[in-house]
């Protein structure tokens, strides 16, 4: 009685087998291998094309000098810079790939956002203008303007642009580099610019460059010699 029953259960399943094939769904089709796939996974926090969101910590990359977007990918993956889900997602990507979507987004030319307006009053944006234009030689403070170019669009091969940024993140990021939890390769200038700074010295630059109006497309600025040596102006 029990091999019959054995033998029924083993011919049900030999039945079964073809019918549950049946209804099977197709094979999917695999992923395309390009750069805008594989950059799906940073379009959640900023946007498409690199453009940024309205999240003030998530800033824009589209644009940017390849050499400066690439040596952040290097820091968030090795540990210079500290935000959990970049440090995952970056943790086990060569170099070369790295390299790759660097190029991707600095040839992104998404268009700006409107300029944001001023929560500071106006004096408060008198000393941010004049912090990023002028610098303040008496604390050694060197114009923003002197490494990040006129309009402020940045500087090949690394140094980025500062327009088209939230002031709630470029606050956060001048802090940052103040107290070391922001990191650039050595001599890390902008840990000593950012050590010279106050905290309304931080605040004021912050609301007067997300005020500004950034250019359509945006072009880095020829190579200048620098006022101080900074290991992050090359890749």
């Amino acid at each position: 009685m029990r091999n019959r029953i054995v033998r029924v259960v083993l011919c049900a399943v030999a039945f079964a087998l073809p019918c549950a094939a049946s209804f099977a769904a197709p094979p999917a089709e695999p992923a395309p291998d390009t750069m805008q796939a594989r950059v799906m996974g940073c379009a959640a926090c900023h946007g498409a094309h690199g453009e940024g969101t309205d999240n003030d910590y998530f800033p824009r990359l589209a644009g940017k000098p390849a050499g400066y977007l690439y040596n952040q990918l290097i820091a968030f993956r090795d540990g210079g810079r500290s935000y959990p889900p970049m440090n995952y997602l970056l943790a086990y990507l060569p170099d070369a790939y790295l390299k790759q979507m660097a190029e991707f987004f600095a040839h992104e030319r998404p268009p700006y956002p409107p300029p944001a307006t001023p929560k500071v009053d106006a004096a408060t944006l008198a000393l941010g203008k004049s912090l990023v234009m002028n610098g303040a030689p008496n604390r050694n403070v060197p114009a923003c303007a002197a490494c990040h170019g006129a309009s402020l669009t940045g500087m090949q091969p690394a140094i980025p642009g500062l327009v088209g940024l939230h002031a709630d993140y470029i606050s956060a990021q001048l802090g940052a580099f103040r107290y070391g939890t922001r990191r650039a390769a050595s001599p890390d200038c902008m840990h000593d610019i950012a050590s010279h700074l106050a905290e309304r010295d931080i605040t004021a630059i912050a609301a007067w460059l997300a005020s500004q109006p950034a250019p359509a497309h945006p072009a880095p600025a020829a190579p200048a010699p620098l006022p101080l040596a900074c290991g992050s102006a090359h890749n």
